[in-house]
């Protein structure tokens, strides 16, 4: 067996390399769970976000002075064809007008996705209610009940957050990342790092 000793430039560049990769094992895993600086790119499984909207529930919202709208129990849907966001939720709708107040149903809202980098947050952007159901209400109040229910879910998710970043997970170094394209996949949401 013979043994052949490595030119000095070749063991030097080894070294270089066996310290950055201890370098980087300094970083807390968790902090780069779902981050791959390889490929510049971050993603947040269906599970990630389901946790962080259900954080941000109930919501409600005082309508004409006349209803109280409510969303509760969300649940989130991904959309990759169309790369848009969906969110399910408990709707309810309370009125002294009503008769049976308050009347319960479904909602379902799309949405498409923006960064908003002043609050390092990936949000709904635009939600249009593709669906709703109300119980116990039919004809003409249910028609008008559906339009209030309609407006207000889209209000109260327009700019909802489903990922916040924060300052120490965008930076790994000296370098401090954006993100860019967002594009939804079947389990997740994947942003561009740049």
């Amino acid at each position: 067996m013979q043994i052949r000793s490595l030119p000095f430039t070749t063991s030097r560049r080894w070294m270089l390399r066996a310290l950055c990769g201890a370098a980087v094992l300094q970083v807390p895993l968790s902090a780069l769970a779902g981050f791959n600086f390889f490929t510049s790119e971050y993603t947040a499984t269906r599970d990630e976000l389901q946790t962080q909207i259900a954080k941000r529930f109930p919501v409600a919202e005082r309508y004409a002075e006349i209803f109280m709208v409510g969303l509760r129990d969300p649940q989130l849907g991904l959309d990759a064809r169309g790369n848009r966001a969906a969110i399910t939720a408990t709707l309810t709708i309370a009125s002294p007008l009503l008769a049976a107040s308050p009347v319960q149903g479904v909602v379902s809202v799309s949405s498409a996705l923006r960064y908003d980098a002043a609050t390092r947050a990936l949000r709904l952007d635009q939600p249009k209610a593709e669906r709703l159901e109300l119980q116990g209400v039919q004809g003409r109040d249910a028609e008008h009940l559906q339009k209030v229910g309609a407006v207000v879910a889209q209000e109260l998710l327009q700019g909802q957050v489903l990922r916040s970043f924060t300052a120490d997970e965008l930076t790994v170094g000296r370098k401090t990342y954006e993100i860019g394209d967002i594009t939804v996949q079947d389990d997740g949401i994947k942003v561009q790092l740049k």
